[in-house]
């Protein structure tokens, strides 16, 4: 049974930084995307960030430069480092995978972890 689970969340002032960690299991991801998503209330979900089997990376412009996703394939595990934090940031956020392998697109993903709440207190 494949599972995701996200661990990381939690309360930070603006200017902050959390780093959120996504456990795989079930199968290995090393030959697929994987991303970050998440959902503010009252919103859609949205795209953050993603990173190819090739370690090409990805990111939403309301992150970039602020945000960093990295994955170590060994531990089965992706990242998602975040700094200068924003209010607007506060969100559940997503964990997921892409089932095919060797894949260049990353937004229509099929696994995905219950989300990990991130609060950015102003």
């Amino acid at each position: 049974q494949v599972q995701l689970v996200e661990s990381g969340g939690g309360l930070v002032q603006a200017g902050g930084s959390l780093r959120l960690s996504c456990a795989a299991s079930g199968r290995t991801f090393s030959r697929s995307a994987m991303g970050w998503f998440r959902q503010a209330p009252g919103k859609e979900r949205e795209f953050v960030a993603a990173i190819l089997w090739t370690g090409s990376t990805y990111y939403a412009d309301a992150v970039k430069g602020r945000f960093t996703i990295s994955r170590d394939n060994a531990k089965s595990t992706v990242y998602l480092q975040m700094n200068s934090l924003k209010p607007e940031d506060t969100a559940v956020y997503f964990c997921a995978a892409d089932n095919a392998m060797y894949g260049s697109s990353y937004m229509a993903m099929d696994w995905w972890g219950k989300g990990t709440l991130v609060t950015v207190s102003s």
